[in-house]
């Protein structure tokens, strides 16, 4: 019987949740307090990159807030995202490093109450997938490339939401 490379192995890397907010700075304090009860964690505010008039968008204004989560606790939030979804995602939304989906209103997660200051908010989830030995590519000091055979591939990714995550899709 031979045996599986664990450097092959696939794992989640990080979950990124993520509110656009706009330009309104009480939308983007509703979307910090809404990522803060998901999480258990502290989000990030974002900001405007660059100026876009007919949008109200300057460079440095808050437009949205986020939080990345790693380890054991990704994969937590991440179950309880799925489960509000049904486990279902568009192959679409599959690429080659991971998968993307939305949440049309926060009260579908377990465990998340309605609350009338925040209103009614959607979120975006973003999961990252990596193989051990990427790291290799990222350090500072003595940063090297990675051979093409260990990127990962979009069917890879599928396989592993399929068996992993018990992720179906859409008909």
């Amino acid at each position: 019987m031979k045996k599986e490379n664990p450097m092959k192995s696939i794992r989640i890397e990080k979950v990124t949740l993520n509110i656009g907010a706009g330009t309104d700075p009480k939308d983007v304090n509703n979307a910090v307090i809404l990522l803060q009860k998901i999480s258990n964690k502290k989000p990030i505010k974002t900001h405007g990159k660059k100026r876009i008039p007919t949008w109200n968008l300057r460079e440095g204004v808050p437009i949205g807030a986020k939080v990345t989560l790693r380890g054991k606790q990704a994969v937590d939030v991440l179950n309880r995202l799925l489960e509000s979804v049904s486990y279902i995602i568009p192959e679409r939304s599959f690429t080659n490093t991971g998968f993307s989906f939305g949440i049309p209103e926060y009260i579908q997660i377990e465990g998340v109450e309605y609350d009338p200051k925040i209103g009614i908010i959607g979120l975006e989830a973003s999961v990252t997938f990596e193989r051990p030995g990427f790291r290799i590519k990222r350090r500072k000091i003595k940063n090297k490339r990675l051979p093409k055979k260990h990127d990962l591939t979009k069917a890879e990714v599928i396989d592993y939401a399929q068996k992993n995550l018990k992720v179906k899709f859409k008909e």
